[in-house]
């Protein structure tokens, strides 16, 4: 799969040091691409850098401006409500929608008021289900399709037939265009796989530098074999990184991250652990989770950097407590 770049033409000094901000695109499938930085609502309600749609609208405009053109979403997020806020935004704005990717997630089944038939916290990958939970977010959303829907747990019950004609019916009524999964194993990425008549496009899963699991349990193995590009969530691991007093992971890889901080010149150390899942061979797309605009500005400087393969093995060393062997 091929990549390009995008010159937002963001120019930051850092020290002595100028830097121009270039966030890469990212060739999904034959007609669809991402941007290699995404920006994701799970924190959208709630924070208190957020109140109301104008805020939103500010966080969807810097982070298009900054070359930042994938949105993700799920149906879940914020009890159910960041689709709806988010929609608030994109009604003042409707003409952004042309210029974004808006990515979606379903089937996991939440208790509290705003869904009062779920009796259990549970997974639903039903065809009804996920047909409803489309038109929810369709509606939600404000927008007429969606670009990508990724099934957000692996269900126990899944009949992969079953969501195979659930994809196969939302394609075919213009309403999604293409499907992924979030969180899966390898083998229930190949088991649904095994039913689709195209490919699924991504596998997001959760990866940091102090989460490392999909990097050695066969998860980007894959990636790279099928070329497909994963997504990240939690990209800075919780916030594990700032705030993980009691962290001995964390406590190791800080004092790391600010030297190489220095030297790339970058602004935080965040950027330095976004840069260091960039330099992974499957091409992983970070989601962003920050709801305050010069952070996402900050974010898309990891995206320029040239990291040196031995500074990479130390932040790993560090992450995982001792040498390799």
């Amino acid at each position: 799969m091929g990549l390009a770049v995008y010159d937002a033409g963001n120019i930051r000094n850092f020290g002595n040091i100028a830097m121009k901000s270039q966030v890469a695109r990212r060739k999904m499938a034959a007609d669809l691409e991402f941007s290699q930085l995404a920006w994701g609502a799970w924190r959208l309600r709630g924070s208190e850098d957020v109140s109301d749609a104008d805020d939103v609208l500010r966080l969807i405009e810097t982070a298009l401006d900054h070359g930042i053109t994938t949105f993700d979403h799920a149906d879940i997020y914020g009890r159910y409500q960041c689709e709806s806020f988010f929609g608030q935004a994109m009604a003042k704005a409707p003409h952004l929608r042309r210029r974004m990717e808006i990515v979606t997630k379903c089937n996991i089944a939440l208790l509290g008021d705003a869904r009062p038939e779920h009796r259990i916290g549970h997974y639903n990958t039903s065809k009804a289900h996920v047909l409803q939970s489309i038109d929810n977010s369709l509606r939600n959303l404000h927008t007429d399709h969606i670009d990508a829907l990724l099934l957000h747990r692996p269900d126990p019950l899944m009949i992969a037939d079953e969501v195979a004609d659930a994809f196969a019916t939302l394609r075919q009524s213009g309403k999604v265009r293409h499907f992924g999964v979030s969180n899966f194993t390898p083998s229930q990425f190949d088991l649904l796989q095994s039913r689709l008549d195209q490919p699924l496009m991504t596998n997001q899963v959760e990866c940091s530098v102090v989460e490392l699991a999909p990097i050695f349990d066969g998860t980007f193995d894959q990636m790279q074999q099928h070329r497909v590009f994963p997504m990240i969530w939690s990209p800075l691991g919780g916030a594990r990184l700032f705030s993980g007093q009691n962290d001995d992971a964390a406590a190791r890889l800080r004092p790391i991250l600010e030297n190489l901080r220095a030297k790339y010149g970058l602004p935080g150390v965040a950027e330095v652990a976004i840069a260091w899942l960039l330099h992974l061979p499957c091409q992983p797309l970070p989601v962003l989770g920050t709801m305050k605009p010069t952070r996402i500005i900050d974010a898309t400087q990891a995206c320029g950097i040239e990291f040196d393969r031995q500074d990479w093995f130390t932040i790993l060393v560090a992450a995982q407590g001792h040498p390799v062997p």
